[in-house]
């Protein structure tokens, strides 16, 4: 059976990366990564490429095709911006399934700069959706966030009303409306995943706790933890992330215009998660604590009963078992 031509926004990004590699692991040949390089790197796909004996041509300035002679392999990075809507629905041309990870997704950055932020996750997510419309794009799998929720009693389910505290979350929860008014109005199977906190191998550059407790840690620095460490949240590796996508993709039901949480089912203490993070360097107590941050949600876990039920999603990685592959790796960099 033919795999599907696979076009993604924001692919050479920590979720994209590895989205990439794990889709060519499972048979697709034909992917298109469209990014404009400000948060992911080019690194990124080289490496991939290089991991699967690929050979890379430049074509031009913006246009990077990856090949191998050994197997059917058609990898190409376009560096390019959502907001050229012309640039976009050109390079979309021809391809099945859209995935749009490409986003401003740091909160705290959403909060200095909303109108940046509001730019390029709403007015980008609208171009995405109508140049998908407009290429007849099969389906299209976009990328939200647990913070279109607010502060709500855990679990967090898709049954609940919204109630975002930052832009960042409030403009992830205007994606998820315009997905499903484009499969409303003009029948384009969306589907909106609403991601917990993700970690894993390409979030080197990430802001996300994980990331920068590995990083302080690594160099021997205290573990800054803000408030008391109680508050909680839901940490899904992100292969668990890519097999929630790998899923909607090879999805054959109807879905459409459907919301799902993409987490583990399971809560954290974020105290609890320094204190394994300093045990798994070998570090004891190396803690620094700050106040508390606005806009920061205290207990956030979800229920994935309808993930699992619709999409047969189940997340396999243990947190510990994740950080022992993460941090090794970090150590052998």
């Amino acid at each position: 059976m033919k795999k599907e031509r696979v076009f993604i926004t924001g692919g050479t990004g920590f979720v994209g990366a590895n989205l990439t590699e794990y889709l060519i692991k499972r048979g697709f040949s034909d992917i298109k990564i469209y990014d404009n390089l400000s948060a992911g790197k080019k690194e990124h796909i080289d490496k991939i490429a290089k991991k699967l004996g690929c050979k890379s041509e430049r074509k031009s300035k913006n246009k990077t095709v990856y090949k191998n002679s050994n197997r059917p392999l058609n990898l190409v990075l376009v560096v390019g911006d959502i907001l050229d809507a012309k640039i976009l629905n050109k390079e979309m041309n021809g391809y099945d399934v859209v995935i749009h990870l490409a986003a401003h997704t740091r909160v705290l950055e959403s909060l200095k700069e909303p109108k940046e932020n509001f730019k390029v996750n709403t007015i980008g997510t609208f171009n995405v959706l109508e140049a998908s419309r407009k290429n007849k794009i099969k389906k299209f799998i976009f990328a939200s966030s647990n913070a279109v929720v607010g502060e709500q009693i855990s679990p967090i389910s898709e049954k609940m009303v919204p109630k975002p505290l930052s832009p960042y979350g409030a403009t992830k929860l205007f994606g998820e409306g315009l997905c499903s008014a484009y499969y409303y109005s003009y029948g384009l199977k969306t589907v909106s995943l609403r991601f917990a906190n993700c970690y894993g191998p390409y979030s080197e550059h990430k802001t996300s706790v994980i990331a920068k407790f590995i990083r302080r840690a690594k160099r021997g620095l205290p573990l800054e933890v803000y408030g008391d460490g109680t508050q909680t949240r839901d940490f899904i590796h992100v292969s668990d992330v890519c097999q929630a996508i790998y899923r909607c993709v090879t999805n054959n039901s109807s879905l459409g215009g459907e919301v799902f949480q993409i987490a583990t089912g399971k809560e954290t203490r974020i105290i609890y998660l320094a204190k394994m993070v300093n045990r798994l360097f070998a570090q004891e107590n190396n803690l620094k604590f700050s106040p508390s941050r606005v806009g920061e949600i205290r207990k956030n876990f979800s229920d994935i009963r309808k993930a699992k039920t619709l999409l047969g999603f189940n997340p396999e990685i243990k947190l510990e078992e994740g950080l022992k592959t993460l941090i090794t790796s970090r150590l052998n960099e």
